[in-house]
Formats: C-alpha cells, structure tokens, sequence
C-alpha cells in the first residue's frame, strides 16, 4: 500500500482504508498510528497536515495500517495500553486490560482503611498484571505477588513492574490458580476468564481472533474458571480481608451461589461505567 506524502493527505487515506474494513474508530485509530509513526502528538498532526511524510515513514505506517485491517487490536499493534493511566505493555500472551476492569481497583481502594501500612495484594491471572500494579501504584506501602499459568504472561507483567517502578514489590509466580500458596493476603483481584465457548463466535474480530484463548474462555457457560477459583480463596484470604472478583454480563447470580457453597460472603456488586455489573466484593463468611 503506498500512501500519499504530506501528513494530511495520508490521514486521510489511511482513515478511508481502516473505514472500509468496518473499524468503527478508523479516524481516531488513523491518528494513534499515524502519532506512533511520526513522534509527534496528535495536535501536532491536525496543525500541520502539509508536512511532508517521507518514504520510510510512509513504509512503517502502511504495515502497521496492513496489520490494523486485519482486525489486530491497536493496543497490540503498539504493544502498549492505558490502564488506571498507566501505559501497560501487553504482548500476544496478555489479555489487553479493558476500561470496566478498572473497577475492581476503584472498589478496592473504596474499601481499603487509612494508612493501609504493610497491605498485602493477591492477583490471581494476572497476566499483564495490570489490577496488581494499578493498585501498588496507589499504595505505596503495599506489597503483592502476581500469578499466571503463562510464564510468557508472567515475564509480561514483570517487566510492567519494572517500567513502572514498583518492581521491588511484586513478585510473579508461575501456578495454576492459587495452587501451592499458603499466605494469606489483604486483598485478592481476578479477572478470570469467562465467555462461555459458544460466545466466542459473536465477539468483535480483535477478541475472537487475537486475545490469548486461556484468558478469554471460561467453558461451555463461561464458569469454568469461577470452579476452579473459588474453592482456594477462602484459605488465601486473612480475616479481615476482601476478595475483589470480575464477573461478565449476567453472571452475578450464578457465581453468587458458588460464593455462598465454599464460605465466603458476598457484600457488594459493584458496576462499571456502562452499568453492567462488574464486581463482585466478597470477604469471609459468618462463623
């Protein structure tokens, strides 16, 4: 694909290809390219649609338009994405952390007391670890183990910590679950896995074809994941500690039940900004 060599010219045509493909953000997405290509903000690129676009960077735009056609997400296409307003590097092995994932973080830190000396965090599929780091970014004293079943996710998310300088006090750990854990931790987060296989077929191409299938579907309804979870939280989580759980569209009730059968109580649902229930915030149930 050759495009046009001044930077107005080529907005437009790249905007009209992405558009043509059915990508609903092609302007926006043209100008995250386009940003990404050239170095420059994207007021830069509105105020000066007559700077020349020379052969390479025309070259390097036009691959990374190529890949954007194809339905690859943004976010893997720059090997970046915005989380809690912290870039989070994701890669083929992490899920790309979502706006609504944000509210787990919200409620945690809604629930936390003052001081929060010496809290201790627990994020269980952490994969990009974007919950754990999130939350050691707003709690300076506060300490977490990340784990994943994907050493390639694990080194992901290690590498989040160092960027974002809080390395010394995550650590990541290669396990199914909460499997061979004996701590027991302040907070736990979990986004697990959960469309059910037979929804696969209806998500957007960016999610069916390109996020990593195990941190995508949780079984035939979705609650495979929830199963194999809720059966180690309550001995990982200390007295007065709270569980803070994602959940998909409809999924407050059944996961509810299974809350109930393993000791744990669930005390709040808490809902993202499209008003879907979100979170489930669970803490130790009645003695």
């Amino acid at each position: 694909m050759t495009l046009p060599d001044t930077v107005g010219a080529a907005f437009d045509e790249v905007s009209r290809r992405l558009s043509g493909v059915g990508i609903a953000s092609a302007r926006l997405d043209a100008r995250v390219l386009m940003s990404s290509v050239l170095g420059v903000d994207q007021a830069t690129l509105y105020g000066h649609p007559e700077r020349p676009l020379s052969a390479g960077e025309g070259a390097r735009l036009a691959d990374l338009v190529a890949r954007r056609r194809r339905r690859e997400p943004l976010a893997r296409i720059l090997g970046w994405r915005e989380f809690w307003s912290l870039p989070m590097g994701v890669t083929a092995d992490t899920f790309i952390p979502r706006p609504e994932t944000e509210t787990l973080v919200e409620a945690a830190l809604d629930r936390l007391p003052g001081g929060n000396a010496g809290i201790s965090i627990l994020d269980l599929g952490t994969g990009s670890g974007c919950l754990l780091l999130a939350l050691l970014s707003e709690l300076p004293a506060a300490w977490g183990v990340g784990v994943d079943i994907s050493a390639a996710a694990l080194a992901t998310a290690a590498a989040n910590a160092l960027s974002l300088g809080v390395a010394e006090r995550a650590r990541f750990v290669l396990a199914d679950w909460g499997s061979g854990l004996r701590f027991r931790f302040d907070l736990i987060v979990a986004n697990p896995p959960y469309v059910g296989d037979g929804e696969l077929a209806g998500l957007a191409p960016e999610v069916a074809a390109f996020e990593p299938r195990q941190a995508l579907t949780g079984g035939p309804d979705g609650m495979d994941a929830y199963r194999a979870l809720l059966p180690q939280l309550c001995r990982l989580l200390a007295t007065d500690g709270a569980i803070f759980l994602e959940i998909g569209a409809g999924q407050a009730a059944p996961v509810a039940a299974m809350i109930r059968r393993h000791g744990l109580q669930l005390i709040d649902i808490k809902r993202d900004l499209s008003k879907i229930e979100r979170c489930l915030v669970i803490v130790p149930g009645r003695r």
